[in-house]
């Protein structure tokens, strides 16, 4: 029973944080579900693929709601979300096969050390200005590739890679967050379909668990970041958002140290 409530208060919290700030839950998501699976004794050589592979399925179905809310503002750059397409779904396989190589002790310094990144970026506002128009088809799926296969490494939806590239190219700041999110789709999708692939077999894994995707964790979290989405999105028009930017890159701070301390 405590398990299934640290998952739902997990979920709760990141669907707030997804209505509130336009963040995706990811970055608390894997550090979190990695202590958990910890404190549950689960094989060490599996904590952070687990972790990782869980956080991108349940991006599927806070997605869902995201996209298609963007798309009825009419704010999403479809074509954009095309060109990108192929070279994320080829990055994320791609990353999901590079950390299935990777030992949890490895995996869990590379989620820190970006997690830190992402913080920095928050904290600070480091977003680009614009530079240039988006570029062609090749240059587009090459974009795709970095974004998918860093966001499969790190079991995030990939808002906090594609916004800024979208805003170096003269996208602007709506457009930019709406394509993100419709972006994020696809990334997670094909981000749980390479963790459980890439996991099958592994005679490390819990029961309940198919491939890197833990099942518990995965519809306890869906669940309730789907229902307390709406209560972030509230949130955003009663409390002032940028201070809330920097406590939370503050926090992200925090648990990006406390994972290259393990």
């Amino acid at each position: 029973m405590a398990e299934w409530l640290i998952y739902l208060a997990l979920g709760a919290f990141a669907g707030t944080l997804a209505g509130m700030l336009g963040v995706g839950g990811g970055l608390v998501i894997v550090p979190v579900l990695a202590w958990a699976f910890a404190g549950l004794a689960f094989d060490q050589g599996v904590i952070m693929h687990l972790a990782v592979g869980t956080s991108l399925a349940t991006i599927v179905f806070t997605s869902l709601s995201s996209v298609r809310a963007h798309h009825r503002r009419g704010a999403v750059r479809w074509p954009a979300v095309w060109q990108l397409l192929p070279g994320i779904v080829l990055g994320v396989f791609l990353g999901a096969l590079l950390a299935a190589g990777l030992p949890t002790a490895a995996l869990r310094n590379v989620f820190g050390v970006f997690e830190l990144l992402v913080a920095a970026q928050m904290g600070f506002s480091l977003l680009p200005e614009a530079h240039r128009a988006l570029p062609g088809r090749i240059g587009m799926s090459a974009a795709g590739t970095v974004i998918g296969g860093v966001s499969a490494i790190v079991g995030i939806g990939g808002g906090t890679l594609t916004v800024p590239f979208l805003l170096w190219c003269g996208v602007a700041m709506r457009q930019a967050v709406a394509t993100s999110a419709a972006c994020g789709l696809p990334i997670a999708v094909a981000g749980a379909v390479a963790f459980a692939w890439t996991g099958s077999g592994n005679a490390g894994l819990p029961a309940q668990a198919l491939g890197y995707l833990y099942l518990p964790a995965l519809f306890g979290i869906a669940v309730s970041s789907i229902l307390f989405a709406p209560l972030g999105a509230w949130l955003a028009h009663s409390l002032p958002t940028t201070a809330l930017k920097r406590f939370f890159a503050l926090f992200l701070a925090l648990l990006g140290v406390r994972m290259l301390m393990e």
